[in-house]
């Protein structure tokens, strides 16, 4: 099964940060493929489902520990 993502996901992947754009399921016996576009390069890359990290959104909430972003000193300032 192939399911665009729209809107695709900003993503961190071991080349760097990029935008998500599709992911494949090839079933329950293998890991998810992420298809992801890098973003300095252009280039497209596919991603074992273990590689691919949601970017930090400070908007949402998402992912902040990984930039060490303390909730409970933001609330106090």
């Amino acid at each position: 099964m192939m399911l665009q993502l729209n809107p695709s996901i900003l993503v961190n992947t071991p080349l760097g940060v990029g935008q998500a754009l599709f992911l494949i399921d090839y079933g329950m016996h293998q890991n998810t493929c992420w298809v992801i576009a890098l973003q300095e390069s252009g280039i497209i890359k596919h991603f074992d489902c273990n590689d691919v990290i949601l970017s930090t959104n400070y908007t949402y909430g998402m992912n902040l520990r990984k930039n060490k972003f303390d909730i409970e000193k933001e609330h106090l300032r």
